[in-house]
């Protein structure tokens, strides 16, 4: 790839303001992909693998602070080296984070500097409104903006169509939805005109939901391939990592490998922000520190009782909230007993030093 201008990879005054910290003699450069212990970059020097310096590793703690898909890095690198060093990666502007699979209370990145992220579900299989209530809390946590795509219309009805959407927004999720397939290419045209060069859009959801399909319309090539439809209708996903892919209007779109789970974690905001009907509702309880469980005066168990929001929807917020606040603990009380630990051992090494 020849050398790009870094505003046409999502470059601004925010990213400028930090790069006074790198080298001298370093030049900046994005993420597109991470392969182990190796990072694809993209910059004005084109594209080229790179590895994390021995000092960065070793400053950097958890994986966290290492580079991910979509971040920005200040490289050293002259013509004659196979490989750049990365010395040190700028503050993320946006972030999409999930708790890790299993019952980690850590965070997993998923992409950086992301000005949209396009949620994506099936309307054959897939559709699933707990889900994509989940995946939003986290998009608003990140601070990015969410967009919903609904796949495969082909595969149903216009009337299940129209009460999927109906079911969205009397759930009270007002973010923009969209609605296409990969087989007629009806929509395909509607997302196309959404993207603006220079920006940013992550694309998750399940495996199969038509993801790489949609970049492959998108890019006009195969960027891509996708497995076979499977009998059921839906395509089974072979992206095995994430990558930024650079369309030819400019904008830039990041694929994702499916992902069964997407837990929260330390999410307060993003709850608050995917639940404005509840949250509303929350200023007019009786006390401040309202749980919206068991509270006498609870104006939020009110509006449950007299139909006004839906079970669903009041089961789903007090799950995510209660799970959000499980792991942040989780979180916190191991972060507290690695600085002990951390503390224990700088202080053994110093006793053994004194004798």
């Amino acid at each position: 790839m020849t050398g790009l201008a870094l505003e046409s990879l999502g470059w601004n005054e925010w990213f400028a303001l930090q790069s006074c910290h790198c080298g001298a003699s370093d030049v900046m450069a994005r993420v597109a992909a991470v392969d182990r212990d190796q990072l694809l970059l993209v910059g004005e020097a084109g594209s080229f693998r790179a590895r994390l310096s021995g000092k960065y590793l070793h400053e950097s703690g958890s994986a966290l602070q290492r580079p991910c898909v979509g971040d920005w890095v200040c490289v050293e690198k002259s013509a004659h080296d196979l490989f750049g060093m990365v010395h040190a990666m700028l503050d993320r502007k946006t972030c999409l984070r999930r708790r890790a699979p299993g019952d980690s209370a850590e965070y997993q990145m998923i992409a950086a500097n992301v000005d949209v992220v396009i949620v994506v579900q099936s309307c054959h299989y897939d559709f699933n409104l707990k889900r994509l209530e989940r995946y939003l809390v986290m998009v608003k946590d990140g601070g990015a903006m969410p967009l919903i795509l609904l796949t495969k219309t082909d595969l149903v009805a216009p009337d299940v169509l129209a009460a999927q959407l109906d079911e969205i927004r009397r759930a009270g999720i007002t973010e923009p939805v969209l609605a296409l397939s990969n087989v007629s290419k009806e929509g395909v045209d509607s997302l196309r005109s959404i993207l603006a060069p220079g920006k940013t859009y992550c694309l998750v959801g399940s495996s199969g939901v038509g993801k790489s399909t949609i970049i492959n319309a998108l890019a006009g090539r195969g960027v891509h391939e996708t497995g076979d439809v499977s009998g059921s209708g839906e395509g089974r996903h072979t992206t095995v990592r994430r990558e930024l892919i650079l369309l030819e209007n400019g904008a830039m779109v990041i694929d994702n490998p499916g992902m069964r789970e997407f837990g929260v974690v330390g999410a307060e905001g993003g709850i608050e922000a995917g639940y404005p009907d509840i949250l509303a509702l929350a200023s007019q309880c009786r006390f401040r520190d309202c749980s919206h469980t068991s509270e006498p005066g609870c104006a939020v168990r009110d509006a449950l009782d007299s139909g006004q929001i839906s079970t669903d929807h009041y089961d789903n917020f007090v799950k995510l909230r209660q799970e959000s606040e499980h792991y942040r603990m989780s979180h916190a009380e191991k972060r507290k007993k690695d600085r002990d630990f951390g503390r224990f051992m700088k202080s053994a090494k110093k006793d053994l030093e004194d004798d």
